[in-house]
């Protein structure tokens, strides 16, 4: 079969700065040996998969876990299930599924998962839309869980304009929050507005820091919901009221940031948490990951969500085409 599989092992030299390297010294398309399904775990022909801000983080080896060399990449995916292995049910054996590519990469004609990342989809559900299923919907789901947890009345997300961040304004407002929106460009404004968003503020404007101020005096929000990581991440989260909490769950920038001092967390109560997708399927029961999984195809049939495609690429054609199609709005898919 062909594959985009990775170039380096483990993770990249520090000492090699913030650059990424080109899409080719990362990855290269390569005919390699199609993967057998081990005892439990299922085997899936490969119809779409998206490329997501972690599966470049992953290939450019500043995600949270080591590549493998000559191992496919990409973590989620939608195809047919074609083959099982022998302590795995045959039942999903010719079914349209949704997946997380635990076992070998999903930018491959196929690849390998196991039962408890697998999971049938519905005809009404577009495969653009299947593709893109799992790590989104979740970490939107989740995190707006989250928020209702934390009691708060609002909500600062970053990268508002990104699938997730337009996943989860509505989610918040449907929990009776109040999203506040940050993104770097004005021309997101009126759709964010229109999602549900009660601020949208622009980073990069003029006015920014006295908007960003008011709208910490109107609506006290008490949790960042942060894709980005960046100095802007951290003054905003310093700006917020006591008891806030700022919740990461991106690394957009490659910059980092500085804390200049520690007297927020000692005694303003802030704290700084991380969340990851992976950790958190793992923690949860299995019935909540059903409810979780049932919730957001719900979501996507009736239309409350749909997968905004930026652009299709053959997988032959990615390393050519895959630079350009990611300067568009909305997710790029992989066609193996």
């Amino acid at each position: 079969m062909h594959a985009l599989v990775l170039q380096h092992d483990g993770y990249a030299d520090p000492a090699a700065g913030a650059a990424t390297p080109a899409l080719a010294e990362l990855i290269a398309l390569r005919r390699i040996t199609r993967p057998q399904p081990g005892a439990d775990q299922l085997l899936v022909r490969v119809t779409l998969s998206p490329v997501n801000p972690s599966d470049l983080l992953y290939v450019a080896g500043t995600y949270g876990q080591p590549r493998v060399r000559g191992t496919p990449a990409g973590f989620e995916g939608t195809g047919i299930v074609v083959a099982a292995g022998a302590d795995a049910s045959p039942a999903l054996i010719g079914k349209r599924v949704s997946f997380l590519a635990t076992a070998s990469g999903a930018w491959a004609e196929y690849a390998l998962t196991d039962p408890m990342a697998c999971v049938p989809v519905g005809n009404a559900l577009r495969d653009e839309d299947a593709a893109a299923l799992l790590v989104n919907p979740l970490t939107a789901l989740a995190m707006a869980e989250l928020a209702v947890e934390a009691g708060t009345r609002a909500v600062v997300l970053t990268a508002a304009t990104s699938q997730l961040g337009r996943m989860l304004i509505p989610l918040l407002r449907e929990r009776g929050l109040t999203p506040i929106a940050v993104v770097r460009r004005t021309e997101a404004a009126a759709a964010l507005r229109a999602l549900g968003a009660a601020e949208v503020l622009v980073g990069s404007a003029p006015d920014y820091a006295a908007r960003l101020a008011a709208a910490l005096n109107a609506h006290a929000p008490r949790l960042l919901l942060d894709a980005v990581g960046d100095q802007a991440s951290a003054n905003l989260f310093l700006a917020m009221p006591t008891h806030s909490r700022w919740v990461a769950y991106g690394i957009l920038s490659a910059t980092g940031l500085c804390l200049p001092d520690v007297r927020a967390f000692v005694f303003a109560g802030k704290r700084i948490e991380g969340f990851w997708l992976s950790r958190w399927l793992r923690a949860a029961s299995p019935a909540v990951r059903a409810a979780a999984v049932d919730a957001v195809q719900q979501r996507f049939v009736d239309g409350h969500w749909r997968t905004q495609v930026g652009a299709r690429v053959p997988l032959a054609d990615v390393l050519e085409q895959l630079p350009t199609a990611l300067q568009r709005p909305g997710k790029v898919l992989i066609a193996p």
